[in-house]
């Protein structure tokens, strides 16, 4: 293999995560080939620091700086850019909470350079070793949810065999300078969450697949970046951004089609049963958030989350 890679790393407070991946990036099996990006989103913990001491003086490591938190497809983006610049024309972009096997990034530059396709690889839990995480991923029929494959199924080699799928979870997605050619950049509105789900339909929508690679592993310290899903930023994301993939792929320009009035239907059926168990568990302000991320999406705006 002679073609260079960027593996591309978006920071954000993850102090303690990225020297361990970044290691584990270095000691691939085609090490000699890496180029690391570390997009810093405007960190506050002091991680751009630690990275340019421990890094700075590392050729195989470029520190990007970005001047505020600008969320994590713009992150990706720019470091593809910087990557092009450089005449770079593949990509891994890997969350900075995981590691890799050395092998990992060698396996699904071989499966794409045969497909041609967005790759995804097997992802375990890194604190449970032997119990899946994401083995690639689908959409459900009618409401176009993705869903994971073998999520939280302890590991028997039931997806010990590759193949094609549907969803590429943004943990770790290689794809390539032809195919963002191609599909276009991420969508910068998302800020956080469904990214990847909109990005994996578009890519349908262009005719570009989408391959699971069983051989490539990655281990992932989930929610390592986003500190959970229990938190007012999170549910409003979820639900501004929920209502934006789905409208974007769903819709037929300005028409609304019985496709989408359906998803809209279990949307709001959704949103209210978590309003609920929120409201019985105390939890107003994640209430609150979910209201604003429905009336954000009507008003046309995108972003970081500002509480109120």
């Amino acid at each position: 293999m002679e073609k260079k890679i960027s593996v591309i790393l978006v920071n954000y407070n993850g102090k303690k995560y990225n020297d361990t991946c970044i290691g584990s990036i270095l000691r691939s099996t085609v090490s000699e080939q890496i180029q690391v990006v570390v997009v810093d989103n405007a960190s506050t913990d002091g991680s751009l620091a630690a990275l340019q001491d421990t890094w700075g003086s590392n050729g195989q490591v470029h520190l990007i700086a970005l001047e505020e938190n600008f969320g994590f497809s713009r992150a990706n983006n720019a470091g593809m850019q910087w990557s092009m610049e450089q005449g770079i024309e593949y990509f891994l972009l890997l969350n900075n909470d995981t590691e890799i096997e050395p092998d990992t990034i060698e396996k699904m530059f071989c499966c794409h350079r045969k497909t041609g396709a967005m790759v995804v690889p097997k992802v375990y839990y890194a604190d449970r070793k032997d119990v899946i995480w994401c083995a690639g991923g689908d959409f459900t029929p009618v409401i176009c949810k993705s869903v994971q494959r073998g999520l939280d199924q302890p590991e028997q080699g039931q997806f010990d065999q590759s193949g094609p799928c549907r969803f590429a979870n943004g943990c770790a997605l290689f794809l390539s300078k032809a195919i963002v050619d191609r599909i276009g950049f991420m969508d910068e509105r998302f800020f956080l969450y469904y990214e990847d789900t909109e990005y994996s339909m578009r890519a349908a929508g262009k005719g570009v697949d989408i391959r699971y690679c069983a051989e490539a592993v990655v281990y992932h310290k989930v929610n390592g970046s986003t500190a959970g899903n229990a938190r007012p930023a999170n549910a409003y994301y979820i639900t501004r951004n929920w209502l934006l993939c789905n409208s974007l792929h769903m819709r037929c320009g300005r028409h609304v089609n019985g496709r989408f009035l359906i998803f809209l239907g279990y949307f709001f059926c959704n949103r209210f049963a978590w309003m609920m168990i929120w409201l019985l568990q105390g939890k107003r302000k994640m209430c609150s958030a979910l209201l604003r991320g429905v009336f954000d999406f009507c008003r046309g705006r995108w972003g970081k989350y500002q509480a109120g």
